[in-house]
């Protein structure tokens, strides 16, 4: 058999077990991650053994510090995927909502309502708790899923789709069906084209990672693909900000964790308080040892003898605006006013989360009307654009796209609809 032809029988039998998981019941979808949950738990050993194995391929691989710490699985993790399954299990069914009910003249009556998007397939790097994580809130909306993750985490997601389907095998007996959960088994990067070409089976893609690889499998898809390429976050300062209020957020936004998406990696101030903030903000950050790329206003500001920003400051090119830095490293810039900023938000960002600090009601209401992002906040740190802070309970992914879904991605967005008509022998005139 040759990779095509793996794809398709690994796509076909997805897309007949996704028949099966349409039909479950809400009690039997949750008894089956109890189950899973508790089998993650009982199999630490033999996971970590698995891992252990994975750990050697990532070392020969020459992968960094950063990505052997997101590979390794330790029983604190391990027990931290298994808890995520059963907060999945205690979330609500958002499969059968009703989202709109009427009659029309005529007596028909139509119902629109939710149901599973069918064969996901998620693409994704390094943690294996990824596995564990989209296979189960692909599970609660009814979808199967196909796991493609590293090479170099190949073991590990192996060894935990294969307890999670026989532990619902377990509880559920045939019901649940064994395509369930399926693993990409080659680490081949042709199967990644080969799967998404396959239309007739498989019904949306989710990559996570960076912007290389997202853009990699979006250029090979022929299915729908929900993406965000980068996360351009900015902080607007507007001169009717609480600056103390600004600096809090600003703070936050950029240093409480660098390394994600919805981290601050701009900010925007007006003039009119720029003198005033750009100091308190150099204060600030300097503890932190935050890189800043500044535009010529406030590189003025900042190389002041009053201020002299002890940490690094360079001069910003245009090109620095476009970058996600995911560390410790801020761009700033002084902005004439709100149309100034959102202007630049328009050009250098990637909709991905913005944020306007003011107590100018009337300027808020218009800069959330107008930037045209995932998220956009008001007084808010960008840092919440987060599935589990938008109290989803969970998230498999952020979306910048404007179709299907947007921002946070949890149970309600693995789910489409239909329209179902109920009549009593009505034919159209």
């Amino acid at each position: 058999m040759n990779l095509a032809e793996e794809m398709e029988q690994l796509a076909r039998r997805s897309r007949e077990a996704s028949h099966a998981l349409a039909q479950l019941a809400t009690a039997e979808k949750n008894a089956a991650l109890l189950a899973m949950a508790d089998a993650l738990e009982a199999g630490i050993e033999p996971l970590q053994a698995a891992n252990r194995e994975d750990l050697q391929v990532g070392e020969s691989l020459g992968l960094t510090k950063a990505m052997m710490d997101r590979l390794a699985l330790d029983p604190k993790r391990i027990r931290a995927m298994a808890q995520g399954l059963r907060d999945v299990a205690a979330l609500p069914d958002p499969v059968g909502r009703i989202l709109d009910d009427r009659t029309r003249p005529n007596g028909l009556r139509l119902q629109k309502i939710t149901v599973p998007l069918g064969v996901i397939v998620i693409i994704y790097e390094s943690r294996p708790n990824v596995t564990a994580d989209a296979a189960s809130l692909c599970l609660k909306s009814g979808n199967a899923t196909i796991l493609r993750g590293g090479k170099e985490a190949l073991n590990s997601n192996r060894w935990i789709a294969r307890t999670m389907v026989e532990a619902g095998r377990r509880t559920l007996g045939e019901r649940f069906p064994d395509a369930a959960i399926q693993v990409v088994p080659t680490p081949d990067r042709a199967a990644i084209p080969a799967l998404l070409s396959l239309t007739q089976y498989v019904d949306l893609c989710m990559p996570r990672g960076g912007e290389g690889l997202i853009r990699a499998v979006t250029e090979a898809s022929k299915v729908p693909v929900i993406k965000h390429f980068k996360g351009v976050c900015h902080i607007y300062v507007h001169a009717g900000a609480d600056l103390n209020m600004a600096i809090e957020i600003l703070d936050n936004a950029k240093t409480q964790r660098p390394s994600t998406c919805n981290a601050a990696e701009t900010v925007l101030v007006d003039r009119d308080v720029a003198d005033v903030f750009l100091p308190k903000m150099a204060a600030r950050l300097a503890s932190k040892n935050v890189e800043l790329r500044a535009d010529p206003a406030a590189l003025a500001l900042l190389s002041d003898p009053a201020v002299a920003y002890p940490a690094s400051l360079v001069p910003a090119t245009d090109s620095d605006y476009d970058n996600e830095y995911n560390d410790y490293i801020l761009n700033v810039r002084v902005v004439e006013d709100l149309p100034h900023a959102m202007a630049h938000i328009r050009r250098h960002g990637s909709a991905h989360s913005d944020a306007i600090v003011t107590g100018d009601a009337q300027v808020a209401r218009r800069f959330l009307a107008e930037v045209d992002s995932a998220a956009v906040y008001w007084n808010v740190s960008t840092r919440f654009t987060d599935g589990g802070e938008f109290g989803m309970g969970a998230e498999i992914g952020i979306s910048t796209d404007k179709l299907h879904a947007r921002g946070p991605m949890g149970l309600e967005e693995l789910c489409s609809y239909k329209w179902i008509g109920v009549g009593t022998g009505q034919v159209r005139a």
